[in-house]
Formats: C-alpha cells, structure tokens, sequence
C-alpha cells in the first residue's frame, strides 16, 4: 500500500504549475493516482446537462485534483515545510522537518 505524507485535512501550498503560490485544504486523496484535490485550487469549468434535480444546468465550477509533487505542507508558523516520521512514546508521528514539530 503506498503511503503519501499529505493527509485529508493538512493545510498545503502549491509549489509548480499555474496555481503556484495558491494555498488550501485538502479535502480528498487519492491514494493511487498520487493526486489530492485542494479546496479553492485547481478549479475547472464543468458543464452539466439539465436535469430534474438541476433543471437550469450549465456551467459550473469544481476543485480538479493536483499532483502531491506539486503541494508543500505548511506547518504552524506558516512556512512551507517537508515532512517526516519518528517514533514518539511507541507511537509514529509526523513532524516538520523545518521546526522539528510534531504536526
């Protein structure tokens, strides 16, 4: 099973492509395709077809999912950081590698 450093929930920054900069929550991984989906990141324009739940249809606009390669986590003071894990009380944590934090 492949184990990705950016959790549900963790506040990130993107570092490359068009959205560089840009900062948000994560609210989906996806564990196979290495992709997250980051709230107010990444939006594309969906059309969607008329229907009875939505009789006006059109265009909407949703989250589309970023590479984690592209996301940076950021820690408690702001700054972007890498993350790692050690063994604390027999438990595995993870802190930033920048302020030696558990997060």
């Amino acid at each position: 099973m492949k184990k990705l450093k950016i959790k549900t929930g963790d506040t990130v920054r993107v570092t490359a492509g068009d959205h560089k900069g840009q900062e948000g929550k994560v609210q989906q991984v996806f564990l196979d395709k290495n992709k997250a989906i980051v709230e107010g990141v990444n939006m594309v324009s969906k059309h969607e077809k008329p229907s009875a739940a939505n009789p006006q249809g059109g265009i909407k606009k949703k989250e589309a999912p970023i590479h984690v390669s592209n996301l940076s986590l950021i820690d408690k003071s702001g700054d972007a950081t890498r993350v790692g894990y050690r063994e604390e009380d027999g438990k595995k944590v993870r802190f930033s590698k920048k302020s030696n934090e558990v997060i």
